[in-house]
């Protein structure tokens, strides 16, 4: 487990969440790669979109792992100029965490959880690094990352 991996556990551990974390020897960079991993669907995943706001904020939309993110409605929601999508460099800085394994939580961030992700019991986010992933319930998931529920897919 590398330092990455360690923090999500210990994030876990210390909030006291009851979830799932995997380390694999393949990437799970790409939805489809992550469900290859543990021999589930893409509809289990969820994908983290790193955005940066004017104000150099982190806003993180939290979309199912087939959908995609819409920046214009991150801000007609929020009532912001449209953020921009973070480079890899702003998102090691924001999140603490490497592109293609940022989870669903433990950094500071505005969380925006589509409604699509609500329907779901469990979902697979980001594990810390490109192969690992968690597994997490959503409702344990809303409550560490105090996310607000928006429409941000498109």
């Amino acid at each position: 487990m590398n330092s990455y991996e360690t923090k999500v556990k210990e994030f876990l551990d210390a909030n006291d969440v009851k979830a799932e974390h995997f380390v694999f020897n393949q990437s799970c960079h790409s939805v489809k790669e992550a469900a290859e991993a543990v021999n589930g669907s893409e509809d289990d995943f969820v994908k983290n979109i790193c955005m940066i706001d004017s104000n150099n904020e982190l806003i993180v939309a939290i979309v199912k792992g087939n959908d995609r993110a819409s920046t214009t409605r991150v801000a007609k929601s929020l009532n912001i100029e449209k953020p921009r999508l973070a480079n890899g460099n702003e998102i090691i800085e924001h999140t603490g965490f490497p592109p293609g394994g940022v989870p669903s939580f433990g950094f500071q961030a505005k969380f925006l959880v589509d409604p699509k992700v609500t329907n779901m019991d469990v979902i697979y986010t980001g594990g810390g690094s490109e192969n690992s992933l968690v597994k997490i319930n959503v409702q344990d998931l809303l409550r560490i990352n105090q996310g607000t529920i928006i429409k941000v897919s498109k």
